[in-house]
């Protein structure tokens, strides 16, 4: 359990990601500071959805997410480039299927 007398500047980041109703995916839209993963998820909550806009949010600590550096994105992601049989390209999608 976390301590909430901890002065707020010692308080961990935690990044902020929203599920909209119209949205299928999870959109980042913004940090705060908090003192557990409760507090979090309910300043979360109050901060980022006021206008009921969303159906799901996840907060995350920011020292628990690892990233790739601009500087890796070409040998990153090069690998994938050669692969064009993962894109969707080379097939037939019918009209009634949603979300393609």
């Amino acid at each position: 359990m976390s301590d909430t007398t901890a002065p707020r500047a010692q308080w961990p980041l935690y990044e902020v990601f929203v599920r909209s109703k119209r949205g299928l995916n999870h959109v980042h839209v913004g940090s705060l500071h908090a003192a557990d993963e409760r507090m979090a998820l309910l300043n979360a909550r109050d901060l980022y959805t006021r206008r009921n806009e969303g159906v799901s949010i996840w907060v995350v600590r920011s020292d628990a997410i690892t990233a790739s550096t601009p500087d890796e994105k070409d040998p990153f992601f090069a690998p994938a480039g050669d692969k064009v049989y993962r894109h969707p390209t080379f097939y037939d999608i019918p009209a009634d299927v949603p979300h393609i």
